[in-house]
């Protein structure tokens, strides 16, 4: 219940609300109970921050949380993660944190409760389980102690790994904080170091189970208590869990035969395959015992494919030093006599591997088998495939036995029967050889013998029409080498928005020698764009999985695939923006990113601005002139680089900014104070920067945060004065401006100064560098944000998300 009571007058404001979990705080707070009080805790609205009561105006209140009742089940969501404003990253808190097995939420007369609380349920909670989380805000993992039935067995459950735990060693374990190691400092003399070190491993989520509620939650489980569905569900499972174990146990007793056939080529050849002749991933397979006898495998065989045994004719497979698959040589009737193991031997001595087969048949008229021709010794059995350039598509169409001192120029007739084409159709023939690493397809002499051609058993030949050479200047892939190469260098892309760089927009077919109009052409396609040089890519670098910092250059390179490379890895991911304008003309501009605070609202607003490559850098001042809201409009300018938090350089306003690199370093422009403009001898101007000390394996480093400025110091001036101008500057409360410490900074070492300090003095120039800055050490992590500044809030938690 929260609620709001006005202290002045009657009012009280209550409203009630559910939950699923509580979010209990871990910084600050030594165990769950603190973590409770802390949630309960009254916050007072006074002073600027009095509440608006219906019909009383403006009151001082109370503010607060109570519960009017808890769960059977209470989940406990510890707030490891939070984010930290001042150094403007996510941080995972590993302080030591306490928790017990026994949790009694009645404790102190009932705290925790509201008057509306029903005080005869007794809270008292017994812990169940524990989640754990090992590892930072980038990465980890999870797991999880339970004990089941509430007993003192405790067990962790580490994915598939589940061990038996002594749990008061686990409790230790996952409190989290930090651990003592003695260490011998100097080997060979009796003394030794205390080193602590920080435990990354500790609890995120607690649950406990209330005692009254116990023997109802962690009750028995019934089959009938379980839905239908899910019965049915874990019973097929179950079954299918079994069945896999017995197929694992007798897999050494069977084979798996696969079996391929004229009927795969035809709707695997042009739609899935190009190369060779099928996926026999995709062919019907059968798993037989090794001992059964070939002769009754012919048997299985006829009732799956509707041929009788007396039909069919088995050729092995074989695979060729090429990297290609062909069938080999057909099965003598005494190895047919054999078993289904022996002959997976002849062609495969692998332990349990597939035996593959080409089943031969032949079809009348009538479309029905018919008996096989003999096969004799000078027959080459070849495969082919048939080419059509002006469509880019390539299909099976049969198979031939020819004799290998026949010649092509006697089969064309029967090839051109195959195609469809007219009987005297000139025709042009190529053999496949092989695609891997690259592309082999060589032309074939039909004046030549097959067996001078050196063609054998299972090789392919692939043939097309003869093409006018007009014709064939204006296909993208006029012949059947051309169109291999192509289809090999296919690839598919995944765009993705430059600005969106983890997700893909959209997928492309493209080969990898695609011109760099071809690629932006298709991608304008895709995304609706008019004009293709409107488009500009980026690259991606393939072992980080980012954006390169640089994008393509119209037409900068050749083919797609010189967009994909990076050194000896080739991506399949670009990044792609719409431009304003053409890509070309873009080139003849330089845009540059430049920050500054909006006068009106104090916000920093970014602006791209894009002016020619031969522009200054005062032209640039001059474009955030006209788009920024300036305090006055003749305010004057200047531009400085930031990085990391540090000002490394205030340009010139003659420098050109070609020559400016805005990649890695942030660009500035801001307003240049009055104080500022006409600096004496006697003046000078200082860099100051926040920071805070982090301890860094037992050293304390610095660590700046926040935005770097300029301030204009006087020779005789006090640290004293110069804060009082710091704290107007930045518009900093009391109350926290007095915990910030001043030092001089040099080569990471901070010099703390007192009030008296001449600051002059301390802080001096050297050659082009600033060497030293004045340093605002923030000592508290959290700090409030001033509203006015809108510097400063409170720190808040963030979603974690799990990905398994």
């Amino acid at each position: 219940m929260n609620y709001i009571e006005c202290i002045n007058v009657d009012y009280k404001s209550s409203r009630k609300e559910s939950f699923y979990d509580l979010q209990l705080d871990v910084k600050g707070c030594h165990d769950v109970y603190a973590s409770f009080d802390q949630y309960v805790a009254v916050e007072h609205l006074d002073g600027d921050n009095k509440y608006q009561a219906e019909q009383h105006g403006l009151q001082d209140a109370k503010k607060g949380v109570l519960f009017i009742d808890f769960p059977p089940v209470l989940q406990l969501h510890l707030k490891r993660f939070e984010y930290d404003y001042v150094r403007d990253i996510m941080i995972k808190i590993n302080d030591r944190y306490e928790f017990p097995l026994q949790l009694d939420l009645d404790r102190e007369n009932g705290k925790y409760l509201s008057p509306d609380a029903d005080r005869t349920v007794r809270n008292l909670y017994t812990l169940h389980s524990v989640l754990v989380h090992s590892g930072g805000v980038h990465g980890g993992h999870y797991y999880a102690f339970i004990r089941p039935t509430l007993s003192s067995e405790w067990y962790k459950f580490d994915d598939e790994r589940v061990t038996k735990e002594d749990m008061k060693m686990a409790l230790e374990e996952l409190y989290g904080g930090e651990e003592e190691h003695l260490m011998q400092a100097n080997p060979g003399i009796n003394n030794t170091t205390h080193f602590k070190f920080t435990k990354h491993s500790n609890a995120y989520m607690l649950v406990y189970i209330r005692e009254s509620d116990k023997d109802k939650i962690m009750c028995q489980v019934e089959e009938k208590d379980i839905a239908e569905h899910l019965r049915e569900r874990l019973k097929r499972e179950q079954e299918e869990k079994e069945q896999k174990k017995k197929e694992k146990a007798e897999a050494h007793l069977y084979s798996i035969v696969k079996v391929a056939c004229d009927e795969d080529f035809n709707w695997q050849i042009g739609k899935h395959v190009f190369f060779d002749l099928v996926d026999h991933d995709k062919v019907r397979s059968f798993r037989v015992q090794k001992l059964m006898p070939f002769n009754i495998f012919k048997e299985e065989v006829a009732k799956e494919f509707g041929i009788p045994v007396q039909f069919q004719r088995f050729w092995l497979w074989a695979k060729r030093q090429n990297h290609t698959y062909r069938p080999s040589r057909p099965l003598t009737h005494f190895e047919e006599a054999q078993t289904v193991g022996h002959v997976r031997d002849l062609c495969n001595k692998v332990q349990n591997a597939e035996l593959k087969l080409f089943l031969e048949l032949e079809l009348g008229p009538d479309l029905r088998p018919i008996t096989l021709p003999d096969r004799v010794k000078d027959d080459i059995l070849l495969f082919f495939k048939l080419y059509d350039p002006e469509k880019e598509e390539l299909r099976y169409v049969g198979r031939l036995f020819v004799k290998d001192v026949g010649k092509p120029i006697d089969i064309l007739t029967k090839l051109n029967e195959m195609a469809g084409y007219a009987p005297d159709e000139d025709i042009e023939i190529y053999e496949e050889i092989k695609f891997d690493p690259s592309v082999m397809c060589e032309h074939i002499n039909k004046m030549s013998t097959f067996k001078s051609s050196q063609l054998e058993d299972g090789d392919i030949v692939c043939f097309q029409k003869s093409l006018p050479a007009e014709v064939s200047q204006r296909l993208r892939c006029p012949n059947v080498p051309s169109f291999f190469e192509y289809r090999h260098n296919l690839q598919v892309i995944h765009f993705r928005p430059l600005d969106k760089p983890k997700e893909d927009a959209f997928c492309l077919q493209l080969s990898k020698l695609d011109t760099y109009d071809e690629v932006v052409e298709r991608a304008a396609q895709q995304l609706g764009v008019d004009d293709p040089s409107k488009i500009r890519l980026t690259s991606n670098n393939s072992y980080s999985q980012q954006p390169k910092p640089h994008p393509i250059k119209y037409r900068g390179v050749d083919n797609l695939l010189d967009m994909l490379l990076h050194y000896n890895q080739t991506s399949d991911i670009l990044y792609y923006e719409v431009l304003d304008m053409p890509l070309p003309e873009l080139q003849g501009l330089r845009t540059l990113k430049v920050a500054f605070r909006n006068a009106a609202n104090n916000e920093m607003d970014i602006h791209n601005i894009r002016l020619p490559k031969e522009s200054t850098v005062s032209d640039v001042l001059d474009d955030v002139r006209m788009k920024a809201k300036l305090s006055h409009p003749e305010a004057e300018l200047r531009l400085l680089e930031v990085f990391t938090h540090r000002i490394y350089k205030i340009f010139s306003s003659s420098e050109k900014i070609e020559s400016i690199n805005d990649n890695y370093w942030t660009l500035r422009a801001e307003e240049i104070p009055e104080e500022e403009k006409n600096l004496g001898p006697h003046d000078c101007l200082i860099h100051v920067y926040h920071f805070m000390n982090e301890e860094n394996q037992n050293q304390m480093k610095i660590q700046n945060f926040g935005d770097p400025f300029l301030l204009a110091i006087h020779e005789d001036e006090t640290l004293a004065h110069i804060k009082t101008r710091l704290q107007k500057r930045l518009l900093v409360p009391d109350e926290e401006f007095s915990k910030w410490k001043f030092a001089s900074v040099s080569q990471g070492r901070a010099e703390y100064l007192e009030d008296s300090d001449i600051l002059f003095a301390r802080l001096q120039r050297s050659g082009v560098a600033w060497e030293q800055y004045l340093g605002l050490e923030h000592i508290d992590n959290t700090p409030k944000r001033s509203t006015a500044a809108n510097q400063y809030r409170p720190p808040y938690e963030k979603a974690v998300k799990i990905y398994n």
